[in-house]
């Protein structure tokens, strides 16, 4: 929802900075790991209780995080590996934002917040994993509100506002509640469909003439295993946070 509401109304600036860059020949890497340093940044302050300044930071990081694909795209270096990698790194710098925060609040021994946090944390990592482990059995669908954008800008807001006790709150419950949301629609888009058919090998094989159908066999089904997944991995790379 949120992802859709940015691409509506911030297109048109997002264009113009991304050409800047990409006019400047910024590589789209080089901005993927800045959004890292910089969510290492507002972890640092949020973790001294600095919760504005960090809040600031992440707003930063956020907006590297939506310019690396246009940038990518008007300089023609989209590739699965750099969908991939800006994947891996948005998990890394939800972790490091999370454990910020609980460095400070096991610093001031405000254990409910501490466990709020470590609650967030795994609701964070599920969402995304829930989702790419669905994708590898039913057809893509975003069940669901609790994306990253809608994560990253309610913490950002929770404090900038010293206020992320509230925000940890809905953290802690929304993004898990749609972890239990896309099993349930795994589950019922998966009860419906017959177990897939394993080939069987046949019982006896007698000399080397006999075996090798039997490797025939078997090096056609693990070409049909990797033509199977190839869609699955090209859609997980190229999903990015």
């Amino acid at each position: 929802m949120l992802t859709r509401f940015m691409g509506r109304y911030l297109q048109w600036p997002l264009d113009r900075f991304a050409a800047l860059l990409s006019a400047a020949r910024v590589p789209p890497n080089l901005i993927t790991w800045s959004a890292l340093v910089l969510n290492l940044w507002a972890a640092i302050l949020l973790a001294k209780g600095r919760f504005a300044a960090g809040g600031g930071i992440m707003a930063l990081a956020g907006l590297c995080d939506l310019l690396d694909g246009p940038v990518a795209r008007r300089q023609n270096r989209v590739s699965l590996f750099g969908g991939f990698l800006e994947s891996i790194l948005d998990r890394y710098a939800d972790l490091i934002l999370f454990l910020g925060l609980l460095v400070y609040y096991s610093h001031v021994n405000r254990f409910l917040e501490a466990m709020l946090v470590g609650a967030s944390m795994a609701g964070a990592v599920m969402v995304s994993y829930a989702q790419a482990r669905a994708e590898s059995l039913v057809p893509p669908t975003h069940v669901g509100f609790w994306e990253r954008p809608e994560r990253l800008v309610l913490l950002i807001l929770g404090a900038v506002t010293n206020r992320v006790h509230i925000a940890l709150w809905f953290l802690a419950i929304g993004p898990n509640l749609t972890v239990v949301h896309r099993i349930l629609h795994t589950w019922r888009q998966t009860k419906n469909l017959a177990p897939r058919q394993m080939p069987t090998p046949p019982e006896s094989v007698q000399g080397p003439a006999a075996k090798e159908p039997v490797h025939s066999s078997a090096a056609a089904s693990h070409a049909a295993d990797l033509a199977a997944a190839r869609p699955f991995l090209t859609r997980s790379a190229r999903r990015g946070g």
